[in-house]
This record gives structure tokens, sequence and C-alpha cells, in this order.
């Protein structure tokens, strides 16, 4: 007889296997219910609902004076829904009456509606509808059911290229953007985010709540109804401490330059506010937004000029970096400002003459004079007196190797050239180097941002700000959410006497030196011009100037850059002029006394007043 009892060890084992698979389907039925009840809640929602986003209005961006320089208007995109129209001829027809009523690629709009109908899911046909094709296409909609039109809202910039490199763009996310993001509810993978800029810089404070429409789907995905239109909420809205005056008197200013290329770059003295920021080249962030044929009229195939001349452009300052080394050769006590040097034209220095750039030559010249006239031999002696290291000191007080600070990325520092870089690259200082050096040459740079603190260090006594352009960032309920307030980065310690001697030079450059084209009525002016050699063609033209105004503290810095303007007197001058009276408008505004009026002779025709004649 065969024994078929089974052993109590195997028993005990199937009953521990059995007590353990008990175990685990408890614990996984209190992880589903009572643990992560939300989290499934939610994947089980999305399973049964799709969401067609609705972007929402992003922050709009204003001037000091609440000038909008980036808003939002409506935009239109029309979106079908499948399962409401058999396929077949009806939805090739639908396909042909949509084409030709947005003028596009009638095989592209039936591909899209077979998607759709294969997926059973809803798609956009098509965005950023223009108002004409939007009527005729509502018209559609009661002929052919699943086609629907949605408002959106879409970013605008009124006055195009208007502070383009200053405000930035925006543009769909890319694949590393949206990995990024993914896990952020407010994004979506076609959701448009900043791409350079402040749209960029401020993208958390400017991207609004958006809104969309919840379809309710079946367990395939099939679309049952549509079951609530969520509305979105706006973005906060920036101020910026541009004046709008000043940026248009830049910007036309350096459009109608010699090259049209260039920076203009203007800053509060008091506080670091910059109040205009121009980099030309420049750019329409329009045409990131824009529909296709829209984007086409725009664009016309340019490339996007991208390149910030204001912060990246490193060039040779040439004579506006003389502000630097008579602060240099002052602070040195090693000549005195009344001692003159004869300039006949040029300096002998032994192996090589260095010219002036007055061939014929000033005669004697001492340090109030060698700044009013820029003349270059009184720099090359007076330079050699105080020192190439002394010149590198002040250099680097004035900032110069550095970024200025301000929030926008890839600033570049410029360079500081003296004894102390080429030691470190173990390399020889030659006198040469030191009479380049002393008159902005060699291998000295600075950007347009660095040759503004410059300048607005001279109006305030030393004071290195950090520059800003946010004065105050408000969201929609009327909260506050910044207040931008003056930071002082360093200070640039002269003697008082030293800080007056730059000051009348300056003074005298502009009322009876090479910048008497920046001449402004009732107000004090103080500038340098600047012509910089360039190995790379014609040279660059420099003018760094502020003003004052019955004798108050200056509220206005400027710094112009024209690439390849050749004289900074006469294309540069000119621009800085029309920046301060633009700042300074409601200051020099004088009301002028009303005179009687007298009528015109008897033989010459009657003029309307206010007319032109």
């Amino acid at each position: 007889m065969i024994d078929r009892q089974i052993p109590q060890d195997r028993l005990d084992l199937v009953w521990t296997l059995s007590y353990g698979l008990l175990l685990l389907f408890l614990l996984r039925l209190i992880n589903l219910q009572v643990l992560n009840t939300a989290h499934y809640r939610e994947i089980a929602e999305k399973n049964r609902t799709q969401i067609i986003a609705q972007s929402a209005p992003r922050g709009r961006i204003f001037s000091s004076d609440e000038t909008a320089i980036a808003t939002s208007k409506p935009s239109f995109s029309l979106i079908y829904f499948p399962g409401q129209l058999k396929a077949g001829v009806e939805t090739d027809r639908m396909a042909m009456a949509i084409s030709r009523q947005l003028g596009a690629d009638y095989e592209s709009i039936k591909g899209s509606i077979s998607r759709a109908a294969l997926r059973e899911k809803p798609v956009r046909l098509a965005e950023n509808l223009p108002p004409k094709a939007m009527l005729k296409l509502s018209e559609l909609k009661a002929i052919y059911p699943g086609i629907d039109i949605i408002v959106e809202a879409r970013r605008y910039y009124p006055f195009g290229a208007y502070l383009s490199h200053l405000v930035g763009y925006i543009g769909k996310m890319d694949t590393k953007e949206w990995a990024s993001r993914s896990m952020d509810k407010n994004y979506s993978m076609d959701s448009r985010t900043g791409k350079a800029g402040l749209e960029k810089m401020y993208e958390r404070e400017l991207k609004g709540k958006d809104g969309g429409i919840f379809l309710e789907v079946d367990s395939r995905g099939r679309l049952n109804r549509v079951l609530e239109s969520r509305k979105w909420a706006p973005g906060s809205d920036i101020f910026l401490t541009i004046d709008s005056k000043a940026q248009a008197a830049a910007e036309e200013g350096l459009e109608k330059s010699l090259t049209g290329k260039g920076a203009v770059v203007a800053l509060d003295p008091r506080t670091g506010a910059v109040l205009a920021f121009v980099s030309m080249p420049d750019y329409d962030p329009n045409q990131f937004v824009l529909s296709g044929s829209e984007k086409d009229k725009i664009s016309s195939g340019k490339t996007l000029p991208e390149f910030n001349v204001a912060l990246q452009g490193s060039y040779p300052p040439g004579s506006i970096f003389k502000i630097i080394t008579g602060a240099a050769i002052l602070e040195s006590g090693r000549l005195k400002p009344e001692e003159t040097f004869f300039c006949p034209g040029y300096y002998d220095a032994g192996s090589r003459v260095f010219k002036c750039w007055e061939k014929k030559g000033h005669n004697k010249v001492d340090f109030i004079t060698g700044l009013t006239k820029s003349c270059d031999v009184y720099f090359y002696n007076a330079g050699q007196r105080a020192g190439a290291l002394t010149i590198e000191k002040y250099s680097r007080a004035f900032r110069l190797g550095q970024p200025s600070g301000i929030a926008l990325p890839e600033e570049k520092g410029g360079n500081v050239f003296g004894p102390g870089p080429r030691a470190a690259k173990k390399s020889y200082w030659f006198i040469g180097d030191t009479l380049n050096l002393s008159i902005g040459q060699g291998e000295t740079l600075m950007t347009p941002m660095q040759a503004v603190g410059m300048i607005a260090a001279v109006a305030n006594g030393g004071l290195f700000h950090r520059p800003y352009y946010v004065d105050r960032i408000v969201r929609n309920d009327g909260q506050v959410t910044l207040k931008s307030k003056p930071e002082i980065l360093s200070r640039a310690e002269l003697k008082e006497t030293t800080w007056t001697l730059i000051r009348d030079g300056l003074h005298n450059v502009v009322f009876e030196g090479t910048g008497q084209m920046a001449k402004i009525t009732g107000a004090e002016m103080f500038g340098k011009t600047g012509t910089a050699q360039n190995p790379q063609g014609k040279d660059h033209a420099w003018f760094v100037a502020y003003a004052t105004v019955n004798g108050q503290p200056s509220r206005v810095a400027v710094a112009v850059l024209v690439e390849h303007g050749l004289h900074g007197a006469s294309a540069a001058a000119p621009i800085a002029k029309a920046v301060i009276e633009a700042v300074l408008r409601e200051d020099l505004a004088v009301k002028k006394p009303e005179l009687p009026f007298v009528g015109p002779p008897a033989e010459a025709p009657a003029v309307k007043p206010g007319a032109r004649v």
C-alpha cells in the first residue's frame, strides 16, 4: 500500500507562502486605497479626461511711464474633435474647405484630420488665425460638426524691435526644456517660454496659470463630451526703469548713424537704474509668435541678430579711457595738473613714433587742456610719469575686467591691459605698451555697459551700482511682489581735487573741445569723445557723458558706441545729446513768452498759426 499523506513540513511551506501572498495583497491594497489614493485617483482621472490647454496671458511689460512694451492679445486656434463626423467624403470636403479658407496645404490638413480620427483625440489644425479667416471658419462650424475655434492669449510686442535686446522673446520649449519642466502642471509640450532677455530671466513671474478645455473620454480614449472650460489667470506685470522717450531717442539716433550698428546705454547715476538700453542690429520679437504668413513678412529670411552689443561687445575704448588715465595721473602725485608738455603732433619713443590725432599738434598742454582737446601726446608723457602699474590699478578701481552685474545672461567683462596680466603670462612689457595703455588702445577692452558705469561714477563721486532695469513686479491682484532697491558694488576712491579736475576737463570737452555737438541749452554737460582704432576696419566712435541741471545731482549718464562710426564727436555725441535731452525734458522745458500777433505783409499769403512756413 502506497502512503499518499503529504509531509507536514511541505504543508507548513504552502501555508507560509499563502500567508505571505495574502500579506502582500493586503499591503498593496492599503497602498492603493489609503496611502496613495490621491495619486492613483489623479492617474485614473487623467485616463478619463483629456485637456486642450489654453495658454494664459503672460504678464505685461511696461516702461517707467507705463507705456506697454509687451502685452497679450486674443489668438484664435482651430480645433478638430473626431467622432462627430463620418470619415470619408465628408472629412475630405471639410479639409478642402478649411485649407481654402486658410490658404494652407490640403494634404497637411487632411493628414491632421486623419491622424486625429485614427487616434480618436482632438488636434489643433491651425493657430494664430487672422480675423478674416476666423470669421469665415466660424461659418464652417455650422456645416461640419467637430470643428471649433478656441480663444488663447498670444504674446504681442506693440513697437516691434523696440527694446528687443532687453525684453527678449518667447518660443516653444525644446526637448531639454520640456524635460526640466515636465513635472510642472502649468506647462505642456507646446508651451511657449522665455528664450532671451527678461522674458527668460523672469519666466516664473511672467508665466500665468493656463486654462483649458476638459474632455471626457472612454476607456479607449474616444471623446464622449466636453466637461468644462477653465479660465486662465494672467502672469505678473513688470514695470521697468526704462524711460520710453530716452529709449526712442537712443534707437532713432543709432539707427540713423553712419552704420546703424552699436549700442547706447543710459543709467541714473544716483541708483544704477537703466534708463535706455539699445543694441543694434536688433530684431522684432513678434516673429516668434506670428502665424507663418505674418512671420515671413517680418523675417524675410534674415538671421536673428541675438548678439547683445551693449553687454557682449568688447571694444578698445580709445580716448574715453583718458578719464581713467587722468585719475591715475592725478592720484599718482608724480606730476602737478598745471605742468605742461609740448605737443608737436607726435611722440618719439625712439624705436617708433607715436602720433597725436591732431597732426598740427597742440603746443603746450596741461592736464585740463589735455583732457579738453584729447591730446594724445600729453597722455603719452603723463601716462609714463604715472606708470603703467598705476594706470592698471585704476582700471580695476573703475571695474574694468569684470561684468557690471546686471541681471542679463552672458555679459562680458572686457579686458584689463597692464604689466600684471603680462607678468602672469610670463611676457615682457614695453614702453610702447605704456603709451598705448595711456590712450585706451592696445589690449584694453571695454563694453558699453562698463563705459556708462565709468562715466556714472564720475557723476556721483565714484560709486558703482549694480545696474537694474526692473522697478517693480505686480501680481494680477495688485500685490507688489518685488520692489528694486539700489545696490552699491564698489567705489573708486579718489581725492576730491582729482574728481574736480576730471569734471572740469569733461565740462570743457563739451563747451570748447571735441564734444561741442553735445551741448544742451539749460544743462551743464560733461563728456568725453573717443575714436578707437580697429584692426578689422574703420575706427569705432565713442562718447560718454552726464548732465546736471541747476546744480542738482546728475539724473542721467550715457555711453554711446557707433561701430565703424569713425569719429566720436560727430557720430556718437549727437546721440548722447538726444538721450539726455529726453531724460531731462521736464527740467529743460522753459515756457516761451507769448508774442503779440503781427499780420503778414500785404503781398505775402496768410499762414495759419502752427503751420510750417
